[in-house]
């Protein structure tokens, strides 16, 4: 049996495919999980995922991608990290990174950003794929790696990622090798980068110019590749395809042509090379590339007949113009397509004959297109034409070609793209130089074009067919072979013949042909073109002679080439034998411009001496020479030939320096040989040094000119590889001396300036020219000329520094700009040493506060040389720099130069934080030294947003980094009293603080930012140190000291670039494994340091408790249990000195209140502090109590705290009142005045911005009555808003009253607004005597009255809300409250905002305490039915007639008891008489507070149960009928001319009930014999009932006359006849779950049997309802009883025919507006039901005690009318669910509220979840 086999430990495998474990052993696998493989085993692979390191199994090895990783960390720190290119590891991450942040936008609905994302993570994955896939060539790997580092720096940015820090070669930096300055410098570079390129994409508008340097910013030489795939042509006959570049816009050809022949039978001519035309169009310059507009261009000619006709004597072989084909390739020139297999068709536009146009033009002239082109037309005209058309009709027909541009010459490409470029690629070069060229590069072309011509047709009766035919002769007649070039591709032939053009009279060719002739040849040779005329026929073209013929020689008499332009030739006739005679002809001015300057010498006719005759014909050329040996000008052709005219040296010298710059860069090499011949020919003499010097430098400067600057290189080979002259130093040497020794002289000054600028290439040619000199004559006795000839002119320098500014400032600049550039060359051949010295006193002699800022720049290059790397040069440098810096950067200077003091000193830290300068640790202690308290002070004194406050902090830190332990000792030391270490150490403190407190670095710069944090921790540890050591002992303890240091070490700790778990997976492991958690450490050092303090502790308490909950807070488990102990450490001193905790106590609220609100703290936290702190009380001899107590009350608070601050994330405004409330009643308990005024004013605006002015008005007052009515002035604490000026207690609660009252009137709260305004009144009238304020406020209090007896106040409702379930959170978990019904909210819309709230809430169906399962479980119950508040009438209003507006005010305010009620029947039930048995079950919730209140639910504190037996009942019911009979029969006492029809139904309903027996019932029941003599305890109530009954007809009687309003009767009022017998009493909270169950559908409106069901059909305003309505109204009624189930429908049966008295005379409840109404005002028939008592009012007409209320208005859009047929039901299941989240969710204010459906009937299930309890409705 085989076994598991080992692997190799670097494999490490990712996952394909998901995996389902189906056995124990087996692991899951999700996609891209990370595993490491331990063993394999047929197909099966053993190991673990690395994301849980601690559950090994096995796993399909087929499901698994291995790859070669390497393992950083072991156990559960082991992470895998691919052994791959490190670019793909960057893109891995960032993809994955990018990922997580793509998902969050899809969540979000970030559209355009997601797409966004998308299209950069495709654009990744790509070319992640293709750097992995191996196959790319090397010059377009390295395209696509600056590629996609442009795009992952890009998305970073925009993402708000980190930015990734790398060096110039895209590779990323290691902070840890790698110098402050060096990071800072690259983060600041790669961050304008991104901004710029963010800036572009916001634009969207680039100039050519600014983009394509983006794209090829560091190469001046540029090819385009062009690949001819194929060409589709009907021409039956070959043709030659002559390619070439093309500028529109100047009309000019750009190259040579790239010439392709092509066969008749659609191939090339050349089989071979089918799939091999490939051209290279070198030479094109950066200038080229920013042209407006380039176009590839091809000339279409074809080779055969005259015209397209078969025979076999028409003449064959020649060239004919046919078509071109135009494609414009200006964006592929800059750059933007990047693919050289993409494909691109070159349409084809044919030429037409002229005599084909001339034939259309008289057949059909109106018809001619303007499109059609003759063939007449010069060519560029034709391009022209082409381009400009928007459409060519090709009919399929042209090119296809592929095409690419290279950076980089011939050379350079053939090296870095080798696939596309080989020896077989045709090189098509520019016509013209590139903008370098090299020593070396050798060329000499002469490009002649054919222009136009004029041609007389003779004897001939049509113009002439001309055909001209071109070649190179030499002076003798001979022909050149192969020396004409007609494009690139094929070899050079003898002859070219031109395009013939049918014919034509003026023929424009604009052919262009290369001549390479030999450069020793050019002289010799010239160009002859003959002119002969073809015929089409064979027979008749063989008789043609030639009938012209022209020359033009290549080099003129003076030895220059013939210059650049158009020549008009001479056409001599051609058909004789002088015409063939070279040596006849030569001596013949051979163009127009020759005969006239001829003519000018020796006058007319003395041109003609052989007698070679000049025909009419006209005929020109045009000529470019590019040539690296011949030249057009005489002065430089001088130079160059200096050897034949000694004589003239001076002379030829001085007119070098008046030749054209761009004719001396292209003979560079030519130049500066010529002139140093010179030198070395003539060093015996020192007549020409001056002259050669000034030469030199005239070249020289003219390079270093802007405008051929791109030379630089070219000057630089020279120098390195073809200077020769050894002695060249001493001349260059002695020259420079001398214009620097005579720099006073004005004449020198302009030449001295030149040369001081040249002064670097000056340099390297005699640096160059000693070495030269050494490496063939060694050393010797020159040595000490040459080293005196180098400190002679540093004491020139030194000399001129050291002169007066005013006579020489320029030169004093330029000696400062230019000398450092010459340290690098000189200490090759110089003592390096000795050069520092030189350099020191260079610097020494410029007298101080002159030329500051030049002075420091030239300091800046001399240490970025390679001399301030060697040790010795630093110990000679290095004080002079310091000395320069720390006089700049002290507080005395007056205009600090910061700016070049900042690049000195990152330069000089930069340098030494290299690896390679040798031993820096005594240089490090000189910065130190001077430098470290200077450029701290510098920070401190820079303003943040400075742009030099980044370069000075990055220096601080660099000297920081670089300064070991042994260096903080020395620096300490280094302070000569204990003041001045106070003093360094406050400065450093503060610093550091606030530069933690003020990011000086983007948050972006993660890696600056992280560097700069694990400097500041290491600087702090040290420092801590010194305060151990220095200030700990009691006689130099330091309070401040330390105190300053605790709050710096706590910034630090809770700085955000440290808080690890707001970062995202990698980050966060990113950091942890560069820079572990610095949190740990130094909270560690912090407990290390509070314990050190000993009897110091309470000098820090309570001031330092804020800053230490504020660590505390971190979340970071090991942190917090290790710094918890501190508060109990403070709680233990501060006992032990003051004997309590209170100072402590109050900071640690205080604080917390803060923290907690600013997001700081969660539930672990409160569990670790709870549980740490009780621990240690518990084992405190003295805290064991007070400290419990104390830590239970902090508990207590962060819990509370903690629910506010999650709910402030809650879109239910509820939910942040309440917990408002829960936090300010601590706070009130705690008598924390100060902190309950700030929650007192949130309450107050989330109640404003809910228009809850009730409520707001009620918290205002909670701040009044903090305030007295006295002229003491307010305390801070006491002033919440900051606009208010300093108040006296009066002033203050005087403006809080008038805010009162004005909410209290918004919130129709009237009678609380007339109470506070006669507080305010008795103010203004007695004791400040503002009478004036007082009238007004008297006004505004009649008003108030008026309103309280007119306006309309419908009364709210009142709910009972039980939240059962853990899934609440903790201020609503197991508790049940009371909630007051907003203005017209019924009970509907308050379940309907309820499920709003709580849209995942079950609806529990009963209104009994719930169970334990209930409350215990995870979800979420709700329980809510309508309570009924029982009146408090306040004392002033008993046994007094008040007015019913007044009374229904008290009915629904200012109550705290509600009442719920169902009957039930005890025993055997009376089926004559059911309320013999009937009791009454009413439970009585009482809230903590009244309503209205500070919110509008409060929370039930105590339920009460009581039963009611049916004779007590009986009695209550009967009360209440007296009470609305009496109230009746006073309103008609008061007005008489009401209708009596309402009174008369009430008296007919309780007189003669025809309905369940009226009052006849309750004698039969509890007068009978049977009933007194079981019960003989109930005689006292019988009596009472009796005489109840006994006083209806008395009450009828009495006619008094009194205000209209309700009396409240004696007899009413007795406690005697109320609850005479309580069977049963029970009190429990509101969590309690002991009381009796009841059931969901009683009702505590229907339980008083007097009233029949017929006085229910009142409801009509003229007192009176037709029978047709009354049997509808009945039939439904009989319908919906069907629909019922059985316990319904007994129990509405018997709710209805019991209608309360109570209920018969009510306010009459006005109708909502219909603008509050939500839609339909049909309700279901449940609430159809529950609301038909209220329907039972009698009509009335207005009356003083109800001015403003209809009685019409509660019938006319009753629900209960029968003429409204009930809605339709829906057609999904209406009772699927009890949850609360089927109720739909709020319309909108436009929309309509949908129907309730009506309930369906229940047979077997009379208590389904989802019915509504009738008691609620």
């Amino acid at each position: 049996m085989s076994r598991w086999e080992p692997r190799p430990r670097d494999e490490t495998g990712v996952a394909i495919y998901n995996y389902d474990a189906t056995r124990e052993h087996e692991l899951s696998l999700q996609v891209g999980d990370t595993l490491h493989i331990l063993e394999t085993h047929q197909g099966w692979y053993r190991g673990y995922c690395l994301r849980n390191k601690s559950k090994k199994g096995i796993f399909p090895a087929s499901y698994i991608h291995v790859k070669q990783t390497r393992a950083e960390g072991e156990g559960l720190e082991e992470t895998a990290v691919p052994s791959e290119v490190p670019l793909v590891q960057e893109l891995t991450m960032t993809l994955r990174e990018w990922a997580i942040i793509w998902h969050k936008l899809y969540l979000s609905g970030n559209k355009t950003m997601f797409q966004h994302v998308q299209l950069m993570t495709y654009s990744l994955i790509e070319w992640r794929s293709q750097i992995i896939s191996g196959t790319l060539p090397k010059d377009e790997l390295m395209e696509l790696k600056g590629k996609v580092i442009g795009k992952i720096d890009y998305g970073n940015r925009i993402l708000g990622l980190d930015l990734v820090v790398r060096d110039g070669n895209g590779n990323v930096l290691d902070p840890d090798h790698t110098s402050t300055v060096t990071l800072y410098k690259a983060h600041e570079a790669i961050s304008r980068g991104i901004d710029d390129r963010i800036q572009e994409e916001k634009s969207r508008v680039h100039t050519t110019e600014a983009r394509r340097r983006s794209i090829f910013s560091t190469t001046h030489s540029y090819s385009l590749y062009i690949n001819l795939k194929n060409f589709v042509c009907n021409i039956g006959e070959d043709a030659e395809l002559l390619m070439s570049l093309y500028d529109p816009v100047q009309s000019e050809f750009i190259s040579e042509n790239y010439l392709v022949r092509w066969s008749k039978t659609g191939m090339p001519r050349e089989i071979e090379r089918l799939n091999k035309l490939e051209a290279l169009f070198t030479d094109l310059s950066s200038s080229d590339l920013i042209r407006m507009r380039i176009s590839l261009v091809c000339q279409i000619v074809r080779v055969g007949h005259m015209e397209l006709k078969e025979g076999k004597k028409h003449t064959c072989g020649l060239r004919r113009p046919f078509g071109v084909a135009v494609m414009d390739i200006t964006d592929m020139i800059g750059g933007r397509n990047d693919d050289e297999e993409k494909q691109h068709f070159i349409p084809f536009q044919q030429i037409a004959m002229e005599t084909y146009i001339r034939q259309r033009q008289l057949i059909m002239s109106p018809l001619l297109t303007s499109r059609v082109i003759g063939e007449n037309e010069p060519l560029t005209s034709v391009f022209n034409k082409v381009i400009a058309a928007k459409e060519v009709n090709h009919k399929g027909q042209g090119l296809w070609v592929s095409m690419k541009l290279l950076p980089g010459d011939i050379q350079q490409v053939h090296k870095d793209f080798p696939h596309l470029v080989d020896r077989s690629t045709a090189v098509a070069r520019k016509m013209g130089f590139p903008e370098i060229v090299l020593p070396g590069d050798v060329r000499n072309d002469i490009y002649v074009t054919l222009v136009q011509g004029e041609f007389d047709k003779g004897k001939k009766k049509t113009p002439k067919n001309v055909e001209v035919t071109m070649g190179v002769y030499d002076e003798d007649g001979n022909r050149i072979e192969k020396a004409i070039f007609p494009g690139a591709g094929y070899e050079g032939v003898s002859e070219y013949k031109s395009v013939i053009y049918y014919q034509v009279k003026q023929p424009f060719w604009h052919e262009t042909v290369k001549v390479a002739i030999a450069i020793e040849d050019v002289h010799l040779c010239h160009l002859r073109f003959t002119f002969r005329h073809r015929s089409s026929q064979e027979s008749k073209d063989k008789s043609e002679k030639l009938f012209g013929m022209a020359f033009v020689k290549l080099m003129k008499p003076d030895g220059t080439t013939l210059r650049d332009g158009k020549h008009d030739l001479i056409v001599f006739k051609g058909d004789t034998k002088k015409a063939e005679d070279a040596k006849c002809y030569l001596t013949l001015p051979g163009t127009k411009g020759e005969q006239e300057e001829r003519e000018r010498q020796l006058g007319k006719g003395s041109q003609h001496s052989h007698n070679l005759p000049v025909i009419r014909d006209r005929f020109q050329i045009s000529t470019l020479v590019c040539s690296t040996k011949l030249t057009q000008n005489v002065d430089l052709l001088g130079l160059l030939n200096w050897r034949s005219s000694l004589c003239s040296i001076e002379q030829i010298l001085q007119h070098l320096m008046e030749v054209d710059g761009s004719e001396i860069v292209k003979f560079l090499q030519d130049t500066l040989d010529a002139l140093f011949n010179i030198m070395m020919e003539t060093s015996e003499s020192e007549a020409y040094d001056f002259l050669l010097f000034d030469a030199l430098v005239f070249i020289i400067s003219l390079i270093g000119d802007i405008k051929f600057q791109h030379f630089n290189p070219v000057l630089e080979a020279y120098i390195s590889n073809h200077f020769s002259a050894t002695l060249a130093y001493v001349k260059l040497a002695k020259v420079l001396n001398y214009y620097v020794s005579n720099a006073e002289n004005a004449e020198k000054s302009e030449l001295l300036f030149a040369a001081l600028k040249a002064l670097k290439y000056l340099f390297r040619f005699i640096i160059q020219s000693r070495k030269l000199y050494l490496r063939i004559y060694g050393t010797g006795q020159d040595d000490n000329e040459f080293n005196g000839s180098i400190r002679k002119l540093f004491l020139s320098f030194n000399s001129l520094m050291d002169r007066p500014l005013e006579e020489s400032v320029k030169i004093k600049g330029a000696a400062l700009k230019y000398l450092p550039t010459i340290v690098n060359h000189v200490m090759l051949v110089f003592d390096p040493v000795e050069l520092s010295v030189l350099v020191t006193k260079f610097i020494q002699s410029i007298p101080d506060n002159q030329l500051v800022r030049q002075k420091l720049n030239s300091m800046c290059k001399i240490v970025e040389s390679r001399l301030f790397r060697q040790s010795e040069c630093r110990d000679v440098l290095l004080p002079l720099i310091i000395d320069q810096l720390s006089g700049q950067l002290d507080d005395s200077s007056s205009r600090p130069e910061h700016q070049a003091c900042a690049d000195l000193l990152s330069s000089t830290l930069e340098t030494l934080d290299h690896p390679d300068i040798g031993p820096q640790q005594y240089h490090v202690q000189l910065v130190m030294e001077r430098l470290l308290r200077k450029v701290n002070r510098t920070v401190i004194a820079m303003s943040r947003r400075s742009t030099l406050i980044g370069p000075f902090v990055a220096c601080m830190i660099a000297i920081l980094k670089q300064m070991e332990d042994s260096h903080y000792t020395h620096y300490i030391n280094t302070f000569k009293t204990r003041h001045d270490i106070i003093d360094f150490l406050m400065e450093t403190f503060i610093m550091f603080k606030d530069l933690i407190g003020k990011n000086v670095y983007p948050t972006d710069w993660m890696v600056m930012n992280m560097v700069q944090n694990r400097v500041f921790l290491r600087a702090i540890s040290q420092f801590a140190i010194v305060l151990n050591k220095v200030f700990l002992d009691p006689a130099n303890f330091e309070l401040q000291l330390w105190n300053n240091y605790f709050h710096l070490a706590i910034a630090f700790l809770v700085h955000d670039s440290l808080q690890l778990e707001n970062f995202s997976s990698e980050k966060r492991n990113k950091i942890i494994n560069k820079y572990g958690d610095m949190r740990k450490d130094i909270g560690f050092k912090i407990k290390d340091m509070w314990n050190n303090l000993g009897a110091h502790k309470i000098k820090f308490i309570p001031e330092m408790v804020g800053p230490i909950l504020e660590m505390t807070l971190v979340p970071e488990p090991e942190l917090r249990r290790s710094t918890i102990p501190i508060f109990f450490d403070m709680m233990q001193c501060e006992y032990s000195v003051n004997r309590s905790i209170h100072a402590f106590e109050n900071e640690l609220i205080t604080k917390l209140d803060q923290e907690v609100e600013g997001g700081r703290g969660d539930g672990q936290y409160k569990v670790l502090l709870e549980k740490i702190l009780l621990e240690q009380c518990r084992q405190h001899k003295y805290l064991a109590v007070s400290g419990e107590a104390f830590v239970v009350l902090v508990s207590s608070l962060l819990e509370r705290l903690l629910d506010y601050r999650t709910i402030m994330h809650d879109e239910t405004k509820e939910h942040h009142m309440s917990c408002t409330v829960n936090v300010l009643n601590f706070y009130k308990e705690k008598k924390r005045e100060d902190i309950y005024i700030r929650y007192l004013y949130k309450l107050q605006d989330l109640h404003r911005d809910c228009e809850n002015f009730t409520e707001a008005a009620y918290t205002l007052l909670l701040h009044a009555e903090l305030l007295q009515w006295s002229d003491q002035p307010c305390a801070a604490h006491l002033i919440h808003r900051d606009d208010c000026p300093a108040l006296s207690h009066r002033e203050l609660k005087e403006r809080l009253y008038q805010e009162i009252i004005h909410y209290f009137d918004r919130g129709k709260m009237w009678e609380s607004a007339i109470r506070l305004s006669k507080e305010l009144a008795a103010m203004y009238e007695n004791e400040v005597f503002e009478y004036e304020e007082l009238s007004h406020l008297l006004r505004q209090q009649a008003c108030f009255y008026e309103n309280v007896m007119q306006a309309m106040r419908p009364p709210p409702e009142y709910f009972a809300v039980g939240f059962y379930g853990q899934g609440f959170p903790s201020f609503l978990r197991n508790k049940m409250f009371v909630y007051r019904g907003k203005d017209y909210e019924r009970y509907g819309d308050f379940r309907l905002r309820l499920a709003t709230q709580f849209p995942n809430a079950d609806k529990m169906s009963s209104t009994a305490p719930p169970s334990d399962s209930v409350t215990n479980s995870p979800l979420q119950h709700v329980q809510c039915f309508t309570v009924k508040p029982v009146m408090n009438l306040p004392l002033q209003f008993k046994d007094k007639p008040v007015p019913e507006q007044i009374l229904n005010f008290y009915r629904a305010n200012e109550v705290q008891q509600f009442q719920y009620s169902r009957p039930f029947h005890r025993g055997e039930k009376d089926p004559e008489n059911e309320f013999l048995t009937m009791w009454i079950e009413r439970v009585t919730y009482t809230t903590v507070y009244k309503f209205p209140g500070i919110l509008q639910w409060f929370e039930v504190k105590t339920v009460t149960v009581e039963e009611i037996s049916p004779l007590e009942n009986a009695i209550e019911t009967m009360e209440r009928t007296n009470e609305k009979i009496s109230n009746m029969v006073q309103r008609y006492a008061w007005e008489g001319a009401l209708p009596a029809h309402p009174l008369s139904m009430l008296l007919s309903g309780i007189v003669d009930a025809a309905v369940m027996g009226g009052s006849a019932n309750y004698e039969k029941a509890f007068f009978s014999t049977k009933y007194i003599q079981q019960h003989p305890e109930d005689q006292e109530k019988i009596d009472i009932l009796k005489e109840l009954i006994a006083l209806q007809p008395p009450a009828l009687t009495d006619r008094k006359r009194s205000r209209s309003g309700s009396v409240i009767l004696p007899y009413i009022m007795s406690s005697a006849l109320r609850r005479l017998s309580t069977v049963s009493l029970m009190s429990t909270s509101s969590t309690s779950s002991g009381s009796n169950p009841s059931r969901p559908h009683s009702n505590g409106s229907g339980l008083d049997p007097l009233v029949e069901r017929r006085p229910l059909t009142l409801c009509r305003p003229e007192g009176q309802l037709d029978r047709e309505e009354l049997d509808q109204r009945g039939s439904m009624a009989r319908r919906k009883d069907k629909n019922l189930s059985k316990s319904q429908v007994i129990f509405e049966s018997e709710s209805l025919s019991k209608v309360d008295f109570g209920e018969m005379v009510p306010p009459l409840r006005p109708q909502r507006p219909k603008s509050l109404q939500f839609g339909d005002k049909r309700l279901p028939s449940l609430q159809i039901s529950a609301q038909l008592p209220h329907c039972a009012t009698p009509a009335s007409s207005r009356s003083p005690s109800q001015p403003l209320l209809q009685t019409d208005s509660v019938t006319s859009a009753s629900p209960g009318d029968a003429s409204t047929p009930p809605p339709t039901p829906p057609k999904g299941k209406p009772c699927e669910s009890d949850s609360l989240q089927l109720v739909p969710p709020l319309p909108e204010k436009t929309s309509p509220r949908p129907p309730h459906p009506p309930p369906k009937a229940r047979q077997s299930h009379p208590s389904s979840p989802q019915r509504y309890c009738p008691a609620a409705e």
